[in-house]
């Protein structure tokens, strides 16, 4: 409760309680944003590395496509 001013008590509590909620509400979005600001990083981050392990696995085969023996038949 508020406390005691030459206004009703009640009249300064429906005006203060708003606010608490408000807070409580732009807590809560700040925290939301955080959140999905994290997801999208870890997403790209997986992205990335899935992108460099097929790089690395395609190099890979190419290497052991060169190096393999031909045998030419006459």
């Amino acid at each position: 409760m508020a406390e005691p001013t030459a206004v009703n008590s009640q009249i300064t509590d429906s005006v203060l309680q708003p606010a608490g909620y408000a807070e409580a509400l732009a807590s809560f979005y700040a925290a939301m944003t955080r959140s999905l600001g994290q997801a999208s990083d870890n997403a790209v981050t997986n992205q990335q590395n899935s992108s460099v392990l097929a790089q690395a696995a395609l190099t890979q085969s190419v290497a052991r496509i060169l190096s393999a023996e031909v045998e030419v038949s006459k």
